[in-house]
């Protein structure tokens, strides 16, 4: 294997091994001797990559909002109506973390760090702004029922995905969370939207592609 394909296999189960501990147990009660037991590697090898078990907290938080900005630019280009992309999105989103430890130790990283440290930039905040936007989409189409708040609708959509990952994160490490957001969707969406709007294109996280 080139040096450049083992240092990057290196790293990257690094960030395994950390998120399934990071899952598990949260980044406190995390101790770098358990991840690199995990990963079964030196405190050397781990050096070389990253400075910190902070470090690797950072990768994590950053490789998850990578991955939501790239999936809001992908449904984006589907070119489906704003509630259909909503749906869409919200439903991906549980999939993939479902699927994958790495991202899912990311979103819980993050989460964690906007509870314990007051004042710093929420992720949540903006998520609720991003579905508000859509929602006042929908509502210039005419999707929408006459008199629903866009802003009320998007604080309830994100409180409640919150509350399902939580329960499904302590429950079934996530294995349902998708079943719990499907149940969100239905109840809320056609609640909100108007008698004529129908669920547009694929569902699908990407056509034709597996969930990673």
């Amino acid at each position: 294997m080139p040096q450049q394909d083992r240092a990057y296999a290196t790293r990257e189960s690094i960030l395994q091994a950390a998120a399934e501990e990071f899952d598990r147990l949260g980044y406190e009660r995390t101790s770098l001797t358990a991840v690199l037991a995990r990963a079964g590697l030196t405190k050397g090898a781990f050096y070389f990559h990253f400075a910190s078990k902070e470090a690797v907290a950072v990768a994590l938080i950053e490789r998850q909002s990578d991955l939501w900005a790239r999936m809001r630019e992908t449904w984006q280009a589907r070119g489906v109506d704003p509630l259909s992309a909503l749906h869409g999105m919200f439903a991906e989103s549980a999939d993939r973390m479902a699927a994958d430890v790495v991202l899912r130790a990311g979103v819980r990283l993050n989460a964690d760090r906007e509870i314990g440290y007051p004042g710093v930039p929420s992720t949540h905040v903006g998520w609720e702004k991003l579905i508000a936007g859509y929602v006042a989409e929908a509502a210039e189409r005419g999707d929408l029922r006459e008199g629903v708040d866009p802003e009320a609708v998007a604080r309830t959509l994100c409180g409640a995905a919150l509350g399902a990952r939580l329960i499904s994160s302590a429950t079934t490490a996530c294995a349902d969370f998708p079943a719990r957001i499907r149940e969100v969707l239905a109840h809320v969406l056609p609640c909100v939207a108007s008698s004529s709007w129908k669920l547009s294109g694929s569902q699908n996280a990407v056509d034709g592609a597996d969930v990673p």
